[in-house]
């Protein structure tokens, strides 16, 4: 699917609100109500946008520790990697799992309420797999900058 401009000005729009009205959508990005409903449901149908979402403030709700977890694995076989990320998948607190490269296999960011929900969590999940190696924790003391967006070039790829 080729994306022009006004489709990156939509994009980038629905990322800052995605409660906003077409009518709203429309003037923003320089169009009439009708073409730009017609680009965002093909922009949706396509698969550019994936979805919709409500950003909620964790502290409110009594999440109040990110731990990021450094986790070497033992062997790195397709079976291993696949058991390894199925019980990521299956925990609620993993709100990021990365395969990457250098030093660790992952890094696995956790959201959770206490210190004590750590420990648990840490012993219920990567403690009781065999094929972990090492694990390293670090724990976010402040949160710099956090952006949940895709930044949008100018112009589109050529």
């Amino acid at each position: 699917m080729k994306l022009d401009q006004i489709d990156y000005k939509i994009l980038d729009e629905l990322q800052a609100n995605a409660r906003i009205t077409n009518a709203d959508l429309a003037a923003r990005v320089g169009l009439s109500p009708t073409p730009c409903l017609r680009r965002l449901r093909r922009l949706e149908k396509e698969g550019v946008i994936k979805g919709y979402r409500t950003e909620l403030n964790r502290e409110a709700l009594g999440v109040n520790v990110t731990a990021i977890f450094m986790i070497k694995l033992k062997r790195e076989d397709e079976s291993t990697l696949k058991n390894f990320e199925k019980m990521m998948l299956g925990r609620i607190e993993v709100v990021e799992c990365l395969f990457v490269t250098g030093k660790f296999d992952y890094i696995v960011r956790v959201l959770i309420p206490t210190l004590n929900d750590y420990e648990e969590f840490l012993g219920e999940t990567i403690l009781r797999m065999s094929n972990v190696e090492a694990v390293e924790t670090s724990f976010v003391l402040r949160e710099v900058k956090q952006q949940d967006f895709i930044p949008i070039p100018d112009a589109p790829p050529e």
